[in-house]
């Protein structure tokens, strides 16, 4: 069947409004990868665009050379990696308990998690609790605090309302416990919306700094996103102070860029691997069936 020449003018207009969203997109990461490699001069001229000028990797140099970044690079590593999964059991379980209808006290678990949406004990309230637990300096301030998105929870819920409920009976008719069912029925069936949650739950720890920035001070246990902003602070002091040296001048004009790029790198790495899942997960486990 021949498409209809409106038909046609509409592709050619929504594949035009595509690209041009692409290139908006696009366009701020490609500057600052841009900045991030570009001399000092460029950069404050306002010559750089989506090309390097005057290619420098002075910056990059000078911070991947710093074993402490790679230590503190490692402590992110390490914080986003246990958090995310102590948050993916926390938030699985609890999801899949209040999926069920015939569970007693279900409507008292599901408003204890939309009251913490909502309201909480403030800065100070939670820095004494973390403090009196004898947590600070300590993964475990960061990785516990923030367990469960109550947002990614309510996602996972109305995912796992939407599985057919007779695949647990049958399951139950099979001799199944509750926790074989949810071990070898109910997880296999979502993969899409575990790898959604995983990916929401990593970038978050990946990118959080302030938990860090409060209960740590030890520089050997702090995150690279610490290590990174201590970087900033130090250089943009630098030069506004007026210091002239070359690789400091360098380091000051650029180090929002390549703290940029080094951050979000190894989401972009990981990101393509789970995209599959992405859309989908996120779909099934928000419209209810």
């Amino acid at each position: 069947m021949k498409d209809s020449r409106g038909y046609r003018v509409f592709q050619v207009v929504n594949g035009a409004v595509l690209l041009g969203v692409v290139f908006v997109t696009l366009y701020p990461f490609l500057n600052i990868i841009a900045q991030s490699f570009s001399g000092e001069s460029f950069i404050r001229a306002g010559e750089v665009n989506l090309i390097p000028q005057g290619f420098n990797i002075t910056t990059y140099q000078l911070v991947m050379g710093d074993g402490m970044f790679w230590r503190n690079y490692g402590n992110t590593v390490l914080y986003t990696v246990v958090a995310t999964a102590i948050a993916m059991v926390l938030t699985t379980t609890y999801a899949y308990v209040i999926s069920k209808r015939n569970i007693r006290g279900r409507g008292l678990l599901i408003g204890i998690a939309v009251f913490t949406m909502f309201f909480n004990g403030g800065l100070i309230p939670n820095y004494v609790l973390i403090s009196s637990l004898g947590l600070t300096n300590s993964i475990w301030a960061i990785v516990l605090p923030n367990a469960i998105s109550v947002f990614n929870l309510l996602v996972m819920k109305a995912f796992f309302e939407n599985l057919p409920a007779e695949l647990e009976e049958a399951a139950q008719i099979d001799g199944l416990s509750t926790y074989g069912i949810l071990l070898r029925i109910v997880l296999p069936l979502s993969k899409a919306v575990i790898a959604t949650m995983v990916l929401f739950y990593a970038v978050t720890f990946w990118n959080s700094w302030f938990q860090a920035f409060l209960y740590l001070n030890q520089q050997e246990l702090f995150p690279v996103t610490i290590y990174l902003r201590n970087l900033i602070a130090g250089a943009s002091t630098a030069s506004s102070l007026g210091s002239g040296s070359g690789d400091l001048a360098q380091v000051a004009s650029n180090i929002k860029a390549v703290t940029m790029v080094l951050t979000v790198l190894p989401i972009l790495c990981v990101y393509p691997f789970i995209q599959r899942y992405f859309v989908s997960g996120v779909m099934l486990g928000s419209v209810k069936g």
